[in-house]
């Protein structure tokens, strides 16, 4: 659907190098990297608000290189949604049908069946400035969907909202992808995100593209040095023996450390978990003794926005990972005894 040939360009002191990429018919592909990583340029370019000297972009066997954004058949949610402050919640997902000059019934007909589609039908007289950071999210997806793009465009689409609404729009956006089988390009930072909702992922780190594949494949093999600095190096526990428990869960020895984790029937070998997905306190957490242990910080390095905590656990080693306002916020230090929880849910067995 999207064929990106030997795409460069510079904006200022920034450049996309030399970048090959097809996006199939029908994915949810996400574009993946750091922060001025050059992803939303790499979007911008093919929206059509760049001008390509440099490379072409093919859309549905098309050449649309020089082709005006409007001329591509795109769907576009910028960062900031970027909704016209003046027109109200109907004005605003019908802009883009009156520039199409399609009729009022029309236009009253696919405004209401989108409206219903995000769940904002209730909203649809409301002002702009009256809504949340999810209602605005909902509203400029209902504009950029309204001409029946067969491509939606989403820069940062989550980055702006709470944890909570957030976590609701994956889910939201999935099920617009699936009802409506359109091509999804969504870029992010986040690599939970990324992981959660694509088909494929490509890593993109200043300018370059370092690696395509399944989630699986880039997360766990990484073909260099990198996207694996980027995604952190994950926990690999040797199991020595496991024992199914039923109701689709096994118990593995691994080294000592009894875990239970998720079992569809194959051998246990190996356990792999990501160090974001170990919680760590400096008290004992309440709840059940399950796959939680006792361990002492060996050392502390800062990461930017992130902290990575090597802790010893007997005579294993753990990686856990956690924000820096939430590391300042507690009692942590090397030599120091906290409590860990291995997240179940996030286990990969090997």
């Amino acid at each position: 659907m999207i064929d990106i040939r030997n795409l460069s360009f510079h904006i200022g002191s920034f450049s996309l190098k030399d970048i090959n990429l097809t996006i199939g018919d029908g994915e949810y592909f996400v574009i993946l990297g750091p922060t001025g990583a050059g992803k939303t340029v790499f979007l911008e370019c093919i929206a059509g608000l760049h001008h390509v000297k440099q490379g072409q972009i093919w859309i549905n066997g098309r050449e649309v290189t020089r082709l005006t954004p409007e001329e591509r058949n795109l769907g576009y949610v910028p960062q900031d949604y970027v909704l016209f402050p003046f027109l109200n919640v109907v004005d605003n997902i019908g802009f883009g049908l009156r520039q199409t000059r399609s009729s009022k019934s029309e236009m009253h007909r696919r405004i209401k069946s989108l409206a219903e589609l995000l769940g904002i039908s209730p909203l649809l007289e409301r002002d702009v400035n009256t809504l949340s950071g999810g209602e605005k999210q909902r509203v400029a997806l209902a504009r950029a969907l309204a001409t029946s793009p067969r491509i939606l465009l989403l820069d940062e689409p989550l980055s702006n909202l709470d944890l909570q609404t957030s976590k609701y729009l994956r889910l939201e956006l999935l099920r617009i992808h699936r009802e409506l089988g359109i091509t999804i390009v969504h870029i992010t930072h986040n690599q939970v995100e990324a992981e959660e909702m694509a088909d494929r992922i490509a890593i993109i780190n200043i300018g370059s593209l370092e690696q395509v594949g399944k989630p699986h494949d880039v997360f766990f093999y990484p073909e260099n040095e990198i996207v694996s600095d980027f995604i952190g190096a994950m926990n690999i526990l040797d199991c020595d023996s496991y024992r199914p428990l039923g109701n689709g869960l096994a118990e593995a020895d691994c080294g000592g450390l009894r875990i239970i984790l998720a079992h569809d029937g194959d051998s246990v070998r190996r356990i792999a978990l990501f160090p974001r997905d170990i919680y760590v306190s400096d008290t004992q957490p309440p709840g059940p003794q399950i796959n939680r242990f006792k361990g002492t910080i060996t050392s502390i390095a800062s990461r930017g926005a992130t902290v990575r905590l090597e802790i010893k656990i007997g005579e294993k080693t753990l990686y856990a990972e956690m924000p820096d306002d939430i590391f300042g916020g507690m009692n942590l230090a090397v030599g120091k005894e906290v409590f860990l929880i291995l997240k179940l849910r996030r286990m990969r067995v090997l």
